[in-house]
């Protein structure tokens, strides 16, 4: 019987986890609670969950596994927690579309985090991406400060540094299982927050579009994202994970009408060309061989 390849499996799984992750947006521009209440929600039911997926696959051995992620595992939790905060925020102030194209310049900063914490090389091709991709993230702000929110840009290629790391750090320990460390996560952002949750009752479409959001839309995509990388390599990843650039917008243009400013089209073009170059570029040199499952 003729088995799947890594790299058919991870192309597979990250489209898969990109249209799960893709209503996100316009799920959290379509829920009523203030940010602090759907923060908390999104982590306690993400952080169920996974526990719930964990315990099904390890089984009594579940809490070894959760140990066994160590201190870098502690700090993907951090950066996870962190990186949640910082989005969901980020759509609160600004338009998704802008959230979502400047989250896309996410690879090109894992790339420089690469080259300054693991010491791998960086092609020159990677700095040039660098330049470029940034030049289309500024023509995104210039458009927020005509009238939108800097800050929420801001908070958005906050979103990109610290998914960056994550990225960098799961590559750099494969054969740890992180999905423990993205629980850690939703207790952290559960408890950072829950000091901070308004009393007032949900309401039903609240209570439904929160467990949609933290039993599906979140937990799913945030599992692939510790196993992909292991799969396939980190260009592949790349170009994939755009798809949700286009979609994200796309869903909330659909049901909400939220048109994207010029300036946002015209830098998400930018950005989004130069990651597609860049990571087409990348696959030829390094050709179609995955990395090894752990």
């Amino acid at each position: 019987m003729k088995t799947v390849s890594d790299k058919t499996r991870g192309t597979l799984l990250t489209i898969a986890g990109v249209i799960v992750l893709s209503p996100d947006a316009l799920l959290i521009s379509s829920v009523s609670v203030d940010t602090w209440t759907l923060v908390f929600w999104r982590g306690l039911l993400t952080a169920a969950t996974l526990t719930v997926s964990l315990i099904v696959v390890h089984g009594k051995g579940t809490l070894r596994e959760g140990f066994r992620i160590g201190i870098p595992g502690f700090f993907v939790g951090v950066f996870f927690a962190a990186s949640t905060i910082s989005f969901v925020t980020s759509v609160r102030m600004t338009t998704a579309a802008n959230t979502l194209v400047i989250v896309a310049a996410m690879p090109l900063v894992a790339a420089v985090f690469t080259r300054v914490f693991l010491g791998e090389k960086v092609p020159v091709r990677t700095w040039a991406a660098v330049v470029i991709g940034f030049s289309g993230i500024g023509l995104v702000f210039s458009g927020s400060l005509a009238g939108g929110s800097p800050l929420g840009d801001l908070l958005a290629l906050a979103t990109a540094f610290l998914m960056a790391a994550n990225f960098v750090i799961i590559r750099r320990f494969k054969k740890v299982n992180m999905i423990p460390a993205v629980v850690l996560s939703g207790l952290m952002t559960t408890f950072l927050t829950g000091f901070l949750v308004n009393p007032v009752p949900l309401s039903t479409s609240d209570i439904f579009l929160l467990t949609v959001i933290g039993t599906v839309v979140l937990p799913v995509p945030l599992a692939v994202m510790t196993v992909s990388p292991k799969l396939i390599p980190a260009a592949e990843v790349s170009l994939i994970m755009l798809l949700e650039t286009f979609l994200g917008p796309f869903w909330v243009w659909l049901a909400l009408a939220e048109r994207p400013e010029m300036e946002t089209v015209l830098g998400g073009s930018i950005l989004i060309f130069t990651l597609v170059v860049h990571a087409w570029a990348g696959m030829g040199k390094s050709g179609n061989r995955g990395s090894s499952v752990i």
